[in-house]
């Protein structure tokens, strides 16, 4: 198959900024869709669909691309999904909930020729164990980071692996929203190697809020 130009359907700081890594030029435009689960999805569910929809949005407007839906879901042991906290007051919710105990994030990840229609899907699977957290730490931490655009209320990259007592998958690149390991997968699956391409600086049409 030959390689056609790159769209991540993002404008998510953190996903532009994992993508930049392999190094191949790409776009970045943020889809519109709703992302209101269903009463009958469990997370993983939710998470493929939400990622395949946020791809198949933008295709008609980029026909002759290959477009990346990526979309996270948390939840604790009992199936109880971690959205978006969009709030203080929910963060902190959250991490009271999600502390002593081990939250998955589901990755849901697509890769989608718009041209032909085909479709690569995947679901990324990662256990983060929570300290036990005072409310004290929940704060001071939550106040540092505004972590209020993140499902499961932190950021890996920053202070947020403080929280952690210990981690478990593959790819700790799922955490921040995309499956880098599965993606180079898809990619090479299709014939684009990252390992043997020029290396390029992104390029990114930055629209509307993260998704």
């Amino acid at each position: 198959m030959k390689p056609r130009p790159l769209l991540l359907a993002s404008s998510s700081p953190y996903r532009r900024q994992l993508l930049t890594r392999l190094g191949i030029p790409f776009e970045a435009v943020s889809p519109d869709i709703d992302e209101s689960p269903t009463d009958t999805e469990n997370a993983e569910q939710l998470a493929t669909r939400l990622a395949t929809a946020k791809a198949r949005a933008l295709a008609p407007a980029y026909p002759d691309h290959w477009i990346i839906g990526s979309d996270q879901v948390a939840c604790l042991q009992d199936g109880t999904l971690l959205n978006k906290p969009g709030n203080h007051e929910r963060a902190v919710q959250q991490l009271a909930r999600s502390s002593g105990k081990r939250v998955s994030f589901m990755t849901g990840l697509v890769l989608l020729d718009s041209g032909s229609g085909k479709l690569q899907s995947h679901c990324e699977c990662f256990h983060a164990h929570f300290r036990h957290l005072t409310l004290e730490e929940i704060s001071h931490y939550l106040h540092a980071e505004t972590p209020y655009d993140c499902a499961g209320s932190f950021k890996m990259e920053g202070l947020g692996i403080a929280l952690f007592s210990q981690l478990e998958g593959r790819d700790p690149n799922s955490l921040v929203g995309l499956p880098l390991i599965a993606l180079t997968d898809m990619l090479r699956n299709w014939g684009l190697n990252p390992l043997t391409q020029p290396q390029a600086h992104q390029r990114s049409s930055n629209r509307d809020s993260d998704t």
